[in-house]
Parts: C-alpha cells; sequence; structure tokens
C-alpha cells in the first residue's frame, strides 16, 4: 500500500529534511505543489484533504489555519511539527519512547515534539515517573543549539559576515517550549530554561544540572543512569552512554544529519551531584527525524525506516 503524503511547509528547513528521508521510499507518495501554487490557500486546501498524512512544517498560526482547512469526512491524518498542538487535547504527542509507540500509531494528530524539549524529556520525564527525581522540583535546563533551528533569518545571520560566536535568549523567562517541557515531564513548577545558539548549522546539548543531595531520598547519579538505561533498553533511536571517563562533549560544526539521541549521566565522586546531558541533531530527533518515526508508526511501518541512524 502507498501512503500519500503532503508536506505543508515543504520548502522550509524542516520540510525539506523529511523530503530527503523519503526519498527514494516505495511506501509513499509525495504530492507537491510548485513555487506558485504552494502559497496558494485553495491548492493548499486540496492537497491538505487529498492526502492520506499532511505534515505541517509551519509557522504556529499557519499551522492551526491548515488544521482549520481540513474536511472531516477526507480522513487526513496530521503530524504538525509546529508547537502550535503540543499540549492541546485531542493531539497524541508525537514522542513514542514516552508515550508508547501503539498511540502514535493510532493517533489521528500528532504533534510533534520541540527540539529542546525532546533532550530534556528524555532525561527528566522517566525519572520522574519512577519516582527517582521529584515532581516539585524546580529544574533548570542549559541547553546549545545550531542555528538552524532558528529558522531563514538567523540562518542567514550566522553565516554572514561578522556573525555571533555565541547567542544567549529567553530573557523574557516565556520561551514557547516551556509548557510541553512542564506538562510531560508532569513537573508542578515550570522549567526555568537558558537556550543559547551557537555557530554549527545542526547539533544540540541540553543539560540538566542536579544537586541531588538536596533532595529527598538522596538519589545517585549512577541509578539515575541505570534507570535510563533500562527505560530505553529496546529503543534504537535512544542510546543511554555508560559511565566512563568523558571530559568533554562536543558538536561539530559540520555534522552529518543525524535522528538518534544520546542521554549521558554524569556524576561526581560520591554522586550526589550530577549533570544529565542529551545530545541530539536539532534538525533530526528534534524535528525531521521524529516528523518521520511517527509517519512511520502511523502508516504500520518499521519506526526506524528512512532515519539516519548511527551504528554506534
Amino acid at each position: 500500500m502507498t501512503h500519500k503524503v503532503f508536506i505543508d511547509g515543504a520548502a522550509g528547513t524542516t520540510g525539506l529534511e523529511i523530503a530527503d528521508r523519503l526519498a527514494g521510499r516505495s511506501e509513499f507518495t509525495l504530492l507537491t505543489l510548485d513555487d506558485e501554487r504552494r502559497k496558494d490557500t485553495s491548492a493548499r486546501r486540496e492537497a491538505l484533504n487529498e492526502a492520506d498524512i499532511a505534515i505541517l512544517c509551519l509557522p504556529d498560526e499557519a499551522a492551526r489555519e491548515a488544521v482549520d482547512m481540513l474536511d472531516p469526512a477526507m480522513g487526513t491524518r496530521v503530524i504538525d511539527a509546529s508547537s502550535a498542538h503540543r499540549t492541546t487535547e485531542g493531539w497524541c504527542y508525537g514522542f513514542p519512547e514516552l508515550v508508547g509507540s501503539d498511540r502514535v500509531a493510532a493517533a489521528r494528530r500528532v504533534s510533534n515534539p520541540g527540539c529542546y524539549p525532546t533532550g530534556f524529556l528524555a532525561l527528566v520525564a522517566p525519572l520522574v515517573r519512577a519516582g527517582l527525581l521529584p515532581a516539585d522540583w524546580p529544574y533548570t535546563v542549559n541547553a546549545v543549539s545550531g542555528y538552524s533551528g532558528g529558522g531563514k533569518t538567523l540562518i542567514e545571520r550566522f553565516e554572514a559576515e561578522g556573525a555571533p560566536a555565541f547567542r544567549a535568549y529567553g530573557y523574557d523567562m516565556a520561551h514557547k517550549h516551556l509548557p510541553e517541557m512542564q506538562a510531560h515531564a508532569e513537573l508542578v513548577h515550570p522549567v526555568l530554561f537558558a537556550p543559547a545558539v551557537v555557530p554549527a548549522y545542526r547539533g544540540m546539548v541540553v543539560e540538566v544540572p542536579l544537586h541531588l543531595g538536596a533532595m529527598e531520598g538522596e538519589p545517585h547519579a549512577d541509578s539515575l543512569r541505570d534507570a535510563l538505561a533500562e527505560f530505553y533498553a529496546n529503543s534504537s533511536v535512544v542510546t543511554v552512554r555508560d559511565k566512563g571517563p568523558v571530559g568533554e562533549l562536543l558538536l561539530e560544526k559540520d555534522a552529518e544529519p543525524g535522528d538518534g539521541l544520546e542521554l549521558f549521566v554524569f556524576g561526581n565522586e560520591g554522586g550526589w551531584n550530577a549533570r544529565l546531558v542529551a545530545r541530539l541533531d536539532n534538525l533530526g530527533k528534534g524535528a525531521s527525524g521524529a516528523a518521520v518515526q511517527n509517519l512511520n508508526l502511523m502508516c504500520g511501518l518499521p519506526e526506524t525506516a528512512g532515519l539516519k541512524l548511527s551504528a554506534a
């Protein structure tokens, strides 16, 4: 069976990367609009309703408008890569490792996780569920991302002469990723989030520092690592790295695309301080790779088909 897929917003970075992962796959027929018609509302409406699955790679308001264009009688299913529906009732949060592959497979409306929340939730949500970390802790997140996550304007800024070496932002403490971090980790308090951009096209490091000795029960860094390893033991996408002497973690300026997610737990001697770290491609598991993973599940295909995963 061939599934008809329409990428609304196919000319953007996320849409182009999704199309790259679907290239040559006989399970899918891509419905496309030329440059003149891709911004034509009637043409988009027709393509959205002709598709078996529509993937929305649009700004939030445009994504909501696209959903409103759908005729329920046509039965189009949706994967939304924007942040418009990540905490909306009736939408499945498209993080199969956390919500369950079966739930994603059965869903009609799937909202792709944000790139930063993917790292944070992969680290924190399983540990809160297991009772190893408290739901009422004031969590902080320090993160750096490649500049491709900021869209055309930021890409041009970082690729121009005199580009910044580092860009910190989010000082209004109202980043759009905060609601999904809190909701899907089931936390009492909003997360204190400190994001930044570095001069690498792709890649992301998300870190959650923890003073375990100040927590009730004083969890140990090794127990957190062991719990994450057990939680993701059957995943082909998420890898929990073993404890070892790691002096640094790197992002490569010209890294190849990748759809995997690496998790690390570093602890001091005694284990009462810990740094939980996630490393991923912001355009891979943080965006396009996650959309393709969800698409595979929704179409009853192998979950990792078409994904760019390292053999390591």
